[in-house]
């Protein structure tokens, strides 16, 4: 079988994942179950993004505004920023199941890894081997992978959040984003959310 390559260090890839960790947290669960948030939980405003993992423009997002976003806004106790999976095919599932697996504290390091490299795995000829490729160099063995990819209970739970988003904000696309309840465009530049933020944060 050919040997995925993946283009970035082992170490590099470890403290991708580890970036987000917050420490003191007790031993974590099979795989992390609710919202998974990032922010104070009093802060002013709250921001849901529904996003799937196979979503070029959800990378790009990540990769771009996302982090100016986080240093102006969540950091600083301004915005609650809360992620929830909205799966459009299997292999976005997957990496979405990955993550989750990847525990609470190394839920988000995951996320960021996995859009970082979205066009590898996404697009390989086996996205599950390359995801299982990411999760080996994220510290996974291959048994606790392949429970993970196996886990019914944890699919069945992302499958109803993407459910629930449609049900209740009539989530359509990603990624959207509801801002303090209310949904806004998909296609958010940094000035566009300095510009609603403002208002939100008189």
């Amino acid at each position: 079988m050919t040997q995925i390559r993946v283009h970035f260090s082992v170490l590099a890839l470890v403290l991708a994942i580890f970036a987000f960790s917050a420490p003191g947290r007790a031993a974590e669960p099979v795989f992390a179950a609710g919202d998974m948030a990032l922010g104070a939980k009093d802060a002013p405003v709250t921001i849901v993004e529904y996003a799937s993992m196979t979503c070029p423009h959800c990378a790009n997002f990540h990769m771009g505004p996302f982090k100016e976003l986080k240093a102006k806004y969540i950091d600083t106790g301004k915005v609650r920023m809360i992620f929830r999976e909205f799966p459009f095919d299997p292999v976005a599932l997957q990496a979405s199941m990955l993550a989750r697996c990847a525990g609470e504290k190394r839920y988000f390091g995951m996320l960021n890894v996995l859009f970082k490299s979205q066009m590898k795995w996404a697009k390989a000829a086996n996205p599950q081997q390359a995801l299982g490729t990411i999760a080996r160099l994220g510290g996974f063995t291959e048994a606790r992978f392949q429970t993970c990819m196996r886990d019914q209970k944890l699919a069945d739970m992302i499958l109803q959040t993407r459910l629930d988003g449609n049900k209740k904000f009539e989530v359509e696309s990603t990624p959207s984003f509801i801002v303090n309840g209310e949904k806004t465009s998909g296609n958010m530049t940094i000035d566009k959310w300095d510009e609603l933020l403002a208002d939100l944060l008189k």
